[in-house]
């Protein structure tokens, strides 16, 4: 499959969480959301993100007090999103590690594969935020990475997995989904629901499980 450049980003249909509610604060994140996804955090200008939107500069200062701001929030509504999928899917899965492990990965590639733009605004631009402003986002992104690592290391207690590296091999399984924005095409022959069972099923291989 060939690379998606981040500039194809820009032209596809930018998807934010549900609970993001209708008006001009979503639709400032949605703006914002295309363009820093296609060109990098630091290659958008407050100037950029309100001349998308017909708007003057200044009146985004009403909505968000800085740039990083808007990128907070972003990345926050990301790790709450995929958060908030994976404990959904952990519930439903009943005990065994092995179908957890599917249900995580389910969930995590969907997420990836439905918001490619916020997925690589939160994975690629997040480092551009302050502390103080990614320290909810970082909470929650550890909590997720606990969620998987647990069920792993159940398994492994249990002899359902042998990987080579608990750690490492959650990291690798992790970063299926993460890369899916630079390749994955929505409208190709590959759906995301097949998508979300292949990526089960490589954990699983990776893990060592059945």
């Amino acid at each position: 499959m060939r690379s998606l450049p981040r500039s194809r980003l820009q032209v596809q249909k930018v998807t934010l969480p549900a609970t993001v509610p209708e008006g001009t604060r979503r639709r400032v994140l949605e703006t914002a959301l295309r363009l820093f996804a296609s060109q990098g955090f630091h290659g958008t200008s407050i100037r950029d993100v309100a001349k998308a939107l017909e708007l003057q500069p200044s009146a985004l200062y009403a909505h968000f007090p800085s740039k990083e701001h808007i990128l907070a929030e972003l990345v926050q509504l990301g790790h709450e999103a995929h958060h908030q999928a994976l404990r959904q899917a952990l519930l439903s899965a009943g005990s065994e590690p092995e179908a957890q492990v599917r249900a995580l990965i389910r969930a995590h590639t969907v997420m990836h594969a439905t918001h490619p733009q916020l997925s690589v605004v939160v994975n690629e631009e997040s480092h551009a935020l302050p502390p103080e402003l990614a320290a909810p986002a970082v909470a929650l992104r550890n909590q997720s990475t606990a969620l998987l690592l647990e069920v792993i290391e159940r398994g492994v207690a249990m002899g359902r997995f042998a990987p080579p590296h608990a750690v490492a091999t959650a990291a690798a399984i992790s970063a299926m989904g993460v890369r899916l924005p630079y390749w994955y095409e929505p409208d190709g022959t590959l759906d995301v629901d097949t998508l979300a069972n292949v990526h089960a099923e490589l954990a699983l291989r990776m893990l060592g499980g059945r």
